[in-house]
């Protein structure tokens, strides 16, 4: 991608789209190249769609030039002529929608996904679909359908999951921002693994993510970016159409302005509860390695000299929540319909989820949903003795491509998804609860990768999470570079 271009901000990309300093035609060639020099490496993308982009972009600058013509470019969509990509969870006309599965057809989808047709009504131009694990069940990226989407700071290591590609796409400076879905950290485990802003809201604000089975409520759809300001942009656009203004002023918290316009004010004072306790430490060994606990003390002392109240914080978790949370995430594969003879092209970690689910029954399922019901008030209760709740959004640094799926060594699927747990033992119980979190990174280790930490807050403080963000994010200059 042209120097100039790719220095710039998801928001200074916007501005110079808006002033016409660069056209979309000019913006959206530079990332068709630059996904065409990198991804074959990375494999961030599962589809490109140059053709449609490029259309798309032509179409931008004619209705630019008409707004300059009229004196009406204030009123050109937020995104106008932003590029971004959708994972390949969600349905974008015309293109095949694989949810990360060999089991399953992929016809091109009929109609847009709702977060699909939000971004095109904000105009942002879509330049394909990104990489996700099977039907988005895991917290890496690879599947048996494409390459398996690789870390930017690091090709041989995963970039996480389910919005793997995405979130790749994002840091390796493929495209400006992207959304991405999160039913139990998948926005906010790949925004730790590759270094990026990465905001799950409180359920409700926008369109649910599109995810099958979904009975627990967990899947919502938010943004992944470089900062906090793009993130806010891109949480403009997301619901300025999403939710009527009732259920905007809802989650507005103390702001009335935009989010964009929100990140850029000083929180007020808060009482920040620090905690390492995860509802799976008494299924698995939770064990945060120096790197974790390192970005975790990073956040204390710059929240600390920010002039808020750092404090640790005395959290308990039921102990039943292992198996009930994974009831409900797994019920969906159960029943998804899939051709008995191709169901051995399933991965794994899918076979088993799905067997175990068909033999669940309905009343253990609905004992399962329950009992996540009064995990979330009781936990809400304890969260809300503080302002906000910090903790490492990552236990562990990046791990290699296959060292989940055991490609390097012998795994079973109770192997593989136990190694998840411990991996990102902080992030489910955020779903659960319906509350708004976010991932930012604090440091980057002496190899280049980022770690960093989540803030979880109350019902409609998402930018005050995103006022955090920017308080907390590490300076890019202090970055090192993506190799």
């Amino acid at each position: 991608m042209d120097d100039g271009v790719a220095r710039l901000s998801a928001r200074g990309l916007r501005d110079a789209l808006r002033t016409g300093e660069l056209s979309a035609r000019d913006v959206v060639g530079h990332c068709l190249e630059a996904i065409e020099a990198s991804d074959r490496q990375l494999g961030a993308f599962v589809t490109v769609t140059p053709e449609a982009a490029l259309e798309a972009a032509a179409a931008a600058d004619e209705a630019h030039a008409a707004a300059r013509r009229n004196g009406t470019l204030d009123a050109l969509p937020a995104l106008h002529g932003v590029p971004t990509a959708f994972k390949d969870l969600h349905d974008v006309a015309g293109v095949p929608t694989t949810h990360g599965s060999a089991a399953i057809d992929h016809p091109p989808a009929s109609s847009d996904g709702p977060v699909v047709a939000l971004l095109r009504a904000a105009g942002a131009i879509s330049l394909g679909k990104t990489q996700v694990p099977e039907f988005g069940l895991t917290a890496y990226s690879e599947n048996r359908v494409a390459r398996p989407s690789r870390n930017p700071h690091g090709l041989a290591l995963s970039s996480g999951g389910s919005s793997g590609g995405s979130a790749a796409a994002v840091a390796a400076g493929l495209i400006p921002l992207a959304p991405g879905s999160d039913g139990g950290g998948s926005i906010r485990i790949p925004a730790a693994a590759c270094g990026l802003v990465g905001l799950k809201p409180g359920r409700g604000l926008i369109p649910a993510g599109e995810s099958t089975g979904d009975l627990a409520r967990l899947v919502v759809s938010g943004p992944l970016a470089r900062s906090a300001e793009d993130a806010a942009l891109l949480l403009d656009a997301l619901v300025a159409r999403g939710a009527p203004s009732d259920r905007r002023a809802a989650h507005s918290g103390r702001h009335s302005a935009s989010y964009l316009d929100a990140v850029h004010s000083e929180p007020h004072r808060l009482k920040v509860g620090v905690t390492l306790a995860s509802p799976w430490e008494q299924r698995y060994r939770i064990a945060p390695e120096p790197e974790a606990r390192a970005a975790l003390d990073t956040a204390v002392e710059r929240l600390a000299a920010a002039g808020h109240l750092v404090a640790e914080a005395e959290i308990r978790y039921d102990n039943r929540y292992p198996d009930a949370f994974t009831a409900a995430w797994t019920a969906g594969v159960g029943s998804l319909r899939i051709r008995p003879e191709r169901e051995p092209l399933l991965t794994p970690l899918t076979r088993a989820f799905r067997r175990r689910a068909q033999q669940r029954s309905r009343a253990k399922l609905d004992k399962a949903l329950a009992f996540l019901r009064r995990f979330e008030r009781d936990t809400v209760a304890q969260y809300r003795q503080w302002d906000v709740m910090l903790m490492p959004a990552l236990a562990q640094t990046p791990r290699p491509i296959g060292w989940f799926s055991g490609q390097e060594w012998e795994a079973t699927a109770d192997h593989d998804y136990a190694r998840q747990c411990e991996f990102a033992p902080w992030s489910s119980m955020v779903n659960v609860c319906g509350l708004p979190a976010v991932s930012v990174p604090t440091l980057w280790t002496d190899l280049g990768l980022p770690m960093g930490v989540q803030l979880v807050g109350p019902m409609g403080s998402e930018a005050l999470l995103l006022q955090l963000a920017r308080v907390l994010e590490e300076p890019a200059s202090s970055r090192r570079g993506i190799g």
